[in-house]
């Protein structure tokens, strides 16, 4: 049975930073990912995510993503490659909305650099947009977007230059431990370790079974729209958004290559218990929402349906993340749930989840992400 310093279970954009981590660190890693890595079957796909530092969610996300924003330029250094895209990001909805409220208290707190406009404004410096006179808009200069599949990529190009050794298309079976090591049993082999990360994506509802946490898996849908007049679209102009409207939330991005706009809609389907239950195909019905969206909010994104994309969010009650050591296994760090909006987190949860491996605590700020605040769920352990 091989032995390794460290396991790293799933290989998405949390895991591949993990890797990465661990590697630079000069230990042994091995990395096992079912599919391949980069593939379109979990969170890590879809071209772009957007990444702020004025954080609506909860201010206490800031202090992470100040280190999240300074990990990303390290991997473009390292990599060669442009992950990072500054274009701004305009948070739009009424002024009590949880969106333009949150996104203020956050930058209130912590000093961050932000722009109010009322409607007249928003109407006359965002002219594609379509805007409710009880609109708001706050727009942050310094977010942007992070090519997703260039920044999973990376880390694992990085982590192999390491030294990290990452297997591909090996599903696991299950994994134990005691106070002295780990052991993975995959469909290929058997694996021992000292320490194991578990960074699973939607397959946490079955490997951390055993932590307490109900996790919920949820099919979502990105799609691609052309436009009539493009140049109106360009990120020169065209921000990446963040909408609240009575329809439910609605997020999207500039046009960056001949397909158009990408527009999702953020929650709104249902919640889930296995991930081989997502429908993996583009349906009508998908495109309904956002296009009542685009004829509400951005009348100039008319054209046709270019690319549909869906991926899955793995889902806590309280929409935060699960960052810690496995509640029974001190040599288990594990990192679930990120609730559609964790992905600009990675960079940062992989020097995290390094630190949990090593010395069992971090110094950056993880209170709020611990698993016991689900302590009342009660579940069944893991092989």
């Amino acid at each position: 049975m091989e032995t390794y310093d460290v396991i790293v279970l799933g290989l998405g954009g949390i895991g591949t930073a993990t890797a990465c981590e661990l590697a630079r660190r000069g230990r042994r890693v091995l990395g096992i990912e079912q599919f391949d890595v980069g593939h379109n079957r979990g969170s890590s796909h879809g071209e772009t995510r957007i990444i702020r530092k004025a954080y609506y969610e909860h201010p206490d996300y800031v202090p992470l993503l100040r280190r999240a924003y300074e990990r990303w330029y390290e991997l473009e250094q390292q990599s060669g490659q442009r992950l990072f895209v500054e274009c701004g990001v305009l948070s739009l909805g009424p002024a009590d909305s949880d969106v333009v409220a949150g996104v203020l208290a956050s930058a209130a707190e912590h000093a961050l650099l932000v722009e109010q406009y009322r409607p007249a404004e928003l109407s006359h410096r965002f002219p594609q947009f379509r805007i409710d006179d009880a609109w708001q808009g706050v727009l942050e200069r310094d977010a942007g977007l992070l090519f997703v599949e260039r920044c999973v990529s990376a880390h694992a190009e990085q982590a192999r230059r390491y030294g990290a050794e990452l297997h591909e298309r090996e599903e696991v079976l299950g994994w134990r431990a005691d106070e002295r090591h780990v052991e993975v049993v995959t469909k290929r082999a058997r694996y021992a370790a000292e320490r194991l990360v578990i960074t699973a994506g939607a397959w946490a509802t079955r490997l951390l079974a055993g932590i307490g946490v109900p996790f919920s898996v949820m099919r979502q849908v990105a799609m691609w729209f052309a436009v009539s007049l493009p140049e109106r679209f360009r990120r020169d102009r065209f921000p990446c958004y963040c909408a609240d409207t009575p329809a439910g939330f609605f997020y999207g991005f500039p046009m960056l290559d001949p397909l158009g706009v990408k527009v999702a809609r953020h929650y709104g389907a249902a919640e889930l218990q296995d991930p081989t239950a997502v429908d993996w195909q583009i349906h009508p019905a998908d495109e309904t929402p956002l296009r009542e969206f685009l004829a509400a909010r951005l009348p100039g994104v008319d054209g046709a349906a270019t690319r549909g994309s869906v991926c899955m969010y793995t889902l806590t009650p309280d929409r935060h993340f699960v960052i810690d050591l496995h509640p029974q296994h001190a040599n288990v760090a594990v990192a679930g749930g990120f609730s559609g909006h964790g992905f600009k987190f990675a960079s940062v949860v992989g020097e995290i989840l390094a630190d949990l491996s090593e010395g069992g605590a971090t110094a950056l700020p993880i209170e709020m992400f611990r698993a016991g605040r689900f302590a009342s769920y009660g579940r069944s352990n893991t092989l």
